[in-house]
């Protein structure tokens, strides 16, 4: 007897990860399309059907980069805006479930196996205890997981939007720039891959360098190759940036399981991110920076890990709609 077919996605501002569902509730067949290239999540899950030759999905899963309520949801940082009833009723599914993405993330993370994280730094994660995550990819995404009565419970929120803090004059002098282009600076405008331009020509303007416009992808892959002084002085200041709101998150939450890094563009850094000052911002929190010293920090290598978050949301949501 054929299996129902369960679709599982991962939307992001630039990127859709698609993954059908097998007997085991893992994700399989996983593909990744390009968000402008379709007009919203339907006719993309529908190219995916089409590619893997699926039958219609009779239950999805669907992680997004944008607040999840019962109206319309919008896309942070892309154009695609939908309701769940119109998802719904263009595939024919029996059931739906609509969650945050780092909330996907943040289910993930007690299913993730130790081959697929890097611990940065020391600590040791206490069971059962909150576990953090955050990660840079188009915007930044911000969770937690907490422990009740046996079930691990998500946390939705957009923590990438709170006001970015300096942390020395150096990091002063370049928020006192930003400021003056716009009046709310979140942690979001600066420490992304939509913010990374913007923090080459700031810290370009503080070093006293001539600003060469640059991508994304460009300031990462010259900062990796080691041959640009300047884009590895902005992935220093990003990571320090970083650093500090990893430790912000780990004390609100008392995150004593673990703070995990995820999103796109920590992992392609490699050991630059763990030579970096990430892990020293992360623990300088004054009075606290024992407290810190003991909660262990990892980067997520998973190529997928929202997926399977969405997985085990789909499969405890048994009575959803």
């Amino acid at each position: 007897m054929n299996l129902p077919t369960r679709i599982v996605a991962d939307i992001g501002g630039t990127h859709a990860r698609f993954a059908l569902l097998d007997a085991a509730n893992t994700p399989r067949h996983v593909q990744l399309l390009a968000v402008a290239d379709f007009a919203g999540p339907v006719e993309a899950m529908q190219a995916y059907l089409a590619a893997t030759a699926s039958p219609a999905p009779s239950a999805a899963a669907i992680a997004i980069a944008a607040p999840v309520h019962e109206g319309v949801v919008t896309l942070t940082n892309a154009s695609w805006s939908f309701s769940r009833e119109s998802i719904r009723s263009r595939l024919g599914l029996r059931r739906l479930l609509l969650l945050n993405d780092f909330s996907a993330l943040a289910l993930s993370l007690p299913h993730l196996p130790a081959a697929e994280l890097r611990p940065v730094g020391s600590g040791i994660p206490v069971a059962g205890a909150a576990m953090a995550v955050l990660g840079p990819g188009t915007g930044l995404g911000v969770s937690g997981l907490v422990r009740h009565a046996d079930h691990w419970l998500p946390l939705s929120g957009e923590g990438g939007h709170c006001s970015l803090a300096p942390a020395d004059e150096r990091e002063a002098a370049i928020l006192a720039l930003a400021w003056r282009e716009f009046q709310h600076v979140s942690a979001e405008r600066i420490v992304s891959g939509s913010g990374l331009p913007l923090l080459h020509r700031l810290v370009a303007t503080v070093d006293g360098r001539t600003h060469v416009p640059l991508s994304t992808a460009e300031i990462v892959a010259r900062a990796v190759a080691g041959d640009d002084l300047q884009c590895a002085a902005v992935i220093d200041t990003f990571c320090a940036l970083l650093g500090s709101l990893a430790g912000n998150l780990a004390l609100t939450l008392g995150a004593q399981g673990g703070v995990y890094v995820g999103g796109g563009i920590i992992p392609r850094l490699g050991e630059i991110f763990d030579r970096s000052r990430f892990r020293a911002r992360f623990e300088a929190k004054g009075r606290f920076a024992s407290y810190l010293a003991a909660i262990p920090t990892y980067v997520i290598l998973s190529p997928a890990p929202a997926l399977l978050g969405a997985a085990h949301a789909l499969a405890e949501c048994e009575g959803c709609p």
